[in-house]
């Protein structure tokens, strides 16, 4: 394919959206300022292409075909120059993904897409940074990228038609299935998770139960994939936390931060990208037995 598809941050989601892209035969450029997060976020789009050889999914020729199309670059502007889609996927500043976009939209080729990955920020917001809102849509891929089917293709105020068609084709093209969403706090499953994801915390918090029988529960009983708790340690709870306060200032009370959260985000417990959460992680895997035990208030 001879579009160009441009992936602003290689973090977690960045780095699943390249190789979304680049395994779907698109010309792919992920685009940081740190050029060490490029390099992890290259290695990681060759371990999954890898995996995928191993497991008798993807074949080898093929593979190295998706990594050759997938490059790197700590310049956005040279790398957005024509591009036809550009997907920011910044962290969950307003005013970052802002100037993102407003750096990009100069360059990109006259009928582009220009989307945001946000989870819970206003896309008609994010829109006002550009001369061109009509062209500004949300694409909310999920993690991790590469086994998550779902895309929320989200509207602006000013998001037309033709940009909700063409989201909806680029979502087709890498495999996935799209819902429309107007334009919401939280939009429909980071509004869910969000809440779930509160509310197994005040069940710790209350020491209603261990955090290993919370995630069982919800696992066996509602035949969830994974746990509450150990979807908010993959998250991360810097980023639950930040889209609660969100939803707490702009749909109420309901989804008032647990404290819990916010003690353990004060500590540095975010998540499996610090080690430890809710859980304890070793090389990246959970070790069992290591989850909180049940608090007292």
């Amino acid at each position: 394919m001879s579009e160009t598809i441009v992936i602003a941050g290689a973090g977690l989601m960045g780095t699943g959206i390249a190789h979304a892209f680049a395994s779907s035969g698109f010309a792919t450029v992920l685009v940081d300022t740190n050029a060490s997060a490029l390099t992890r976020a290259k290695n990681e789009v060759t371990e999954i292409l890898g995996s995928g050889v191993k497991l008798g999914k993807l074949a080898a020729a093929d593979a190295d075909s998706a990594a050759k199309r997938l490059s790197v670059s700590t310049d956005l502007v040279a790398s957005c120059r024509g591009a036809a889609l550009l997907i920011e996927t910044v962290s969950e500043q307003l005013a970052l993904k802002k100037a993102v976009i407003a750096e990009a939209q100069p360059v990109l080729a006259a009928d582009a897409v220009i989307a945001s990955n946000t989870s819970a920020l206003s896309v008609t917001e994010i829109a006002t940074a550009v001369p061109c809102p009509d062209r500004v849509i949300g694409m909310h891929f999920f993690n991790p990228v590469h086994k998550m089917k779902l895309i929320e293709l989200v509207m602006g105020l000013d998001t037309s038609e033709a940009t909700i068609a063409k989201a909806r084709e680029y979502a087709e093209k890498i495999g996935k299935t799209s819902i429309v969403v107007n334009e919401t706090p939280g939009l429909t499953t980071s509004r869910m998770s969000a809440m779930l994801g509160n509310e197994a915390m005040y069940m710790l918090l209350e020491g209603t139960a261990s955090a290993e029988d919370i995630d069982t529960a919800l696992r066996l009983g509602l035949n969830h994939p994974m746990g509450p708790l150990e979807l908010g340690d993959m998250t991360g709870w810097d980023t639950r936390l930040a889209v609660l306060k969100y939803l707490h200032q702009t749909l109420g009370e309901r989804f008032r931060p647990c404290p819990l959260i916010i003690k353990m985000v004060a500590s540095g417990r975010i998540g499996r990208k610090a080690g430890r959460g809710v859980y304890v992680y070793e090389d990246g895997k959970k070790i069992p037995g290591s989850g909180l035990k049940a608090q007292v208030l």
